[in-house]
């Protein structure tokens, strides 16, 4: 008799889980005398009757419906299993956890600015979390007419206006086009809040959205890269002196030794030229005047005027590098 006794018993449990599933359907088959209900962690299950929720079941376990979850079904508490009836309902299981879903612009997106006549195309990429928080509205929208639901289905839904909120939240005023990065924050949080409400009443919400990056076409990356140089520079002068240590250093500027010694007397000059410079600015300070007891000059002073100006250790006109001589010995010049 044990056999015939349990003979129509069945085990009510999400058969086909995966993680990426929002919600799964047990329908469609009835619930003998001796059926068990199996909840594992991070779900909840929902029992239907005709579309109307009887009992929501949120504790993981492994219960027998008959002494265990009919007592507290609404409508279906008092049913009596027979020998030869069972009952028939859906269960609704629904994943509880947060999704965190991975976006990205599929095409860019041109964002009105003066510069560019025809908008300033970028891309942006970043991550949304969102999990369900309303059973009732669930059921009436969606798993009312669907067995399962999954993520994609969500993502679907985001990224189809996800473009036009970027958009919107771009545009808004005072945001500097060509560093979106530092209000991506900013951005983020109203988009949010725009997404939320696209699902809320579908008995969803967008618990987080986040923008990892906005990316420029590539002409336009390597113009902020360059404004960006002079600005740390300080002047387009410095950055070529600086642009061509670099390319002395790194062996770029190259050319059988022709254009290394080129950028080398260049350099050399430069520095003459500076040195020379601050040395003028020294002696075109006024003299201090001396007391008038101290301005009679030693008789015996024969040295030449010439000895009184310093000599510079480069060449002004060519660079190179001075000897004792008053001449360079490279060009000629006079040096005192």
């Amino acid at each position: 008799m044990s056999f015939f006794k349990n003979q129509f018993a069945n085990v009510v449990e999400w058969e086909e889980f995966r993680d990426d599933m929002i919600f799964w359907k047990w329908s469609n088959r009835e619930i003998k005398k001796g059926s068990r209900l199996i909840i594992r962690p991070g779900q909840d299950a929902i029992f239907l009757n005709n579309g109307k929720v009887e009992g929501i079941f949120q504790d993981e376990g492994d219960y027998n419906i008959a002494s265990e979850i009919i007592p507290f079904l609404s409508t279906l508490k008092g049913f009596k299993f027979g020998f030869n009836s069972g009952m028939r309902v859906e269960v609704l299981f629904v994943n509880t956890k947060e999704f965190t879903v991975r976006w990205g612009t599929k095409n860019a997106i041109h964002i009105p600015t003066p510069q560019l006549p025809g908008g300033l195309p970028i891309r942006a990429n970043g991550t949304f979390n969102f999990k369900v928080n309303d059973y009732v509205a669930l059921i009436d929208k969606i798993a009312g007419v669907k067995e399962s639901y999954y993520v994609d289905d969500i993502k679907l839904r985001i990224t189809s206006i996800l473009d036009q909120l970027l958009m919107k939240w771009i545009s808004k005023e005072g945001k500097d086009m060509f560093n979106l990065q530092a209000n991506a924050f900013e951005i983020a949080q109203g988009i949010r809040e725009d997404l939320d409400m696209q699902i809320v009443n579908d008995g969803m919400t967008i618990t987080g959205f986040n923008v990892m990056s906005f990316n420029y076409p590539e002409e336009i990356q390597e113009m902020i890269t360059r404004t960006a140089s002079h600005s740390m520079v300080g002047d387009v002068q410095r950055y070529q002196q600086i642009s061509m240590t670099d390319g002395i250093a790194s062996g770029k500027v190259q050319g059988g030794g022709a254009a290394s010694d080129m950028a080398g007397m260049m350099m050399g000059m430069n520095i003459a030229n500076e040195m020379l410079k601050s040395m003028n600015a020294g002696q075109n300070k006024p003299a201090q005047t001396d007391p008038p007891a101290q301005t009679a000059a030693p008789a015996h002073n024969n040295a030449p005027a010439s000895e009184g100006k310093p000599k510079p250790n480069f060449c002004p006109n060519c660079g190179q590098k001075t000897g004792e001589g008053n001449f360079c010995s490279n060009c000629g010049h006079k040096l005192v």
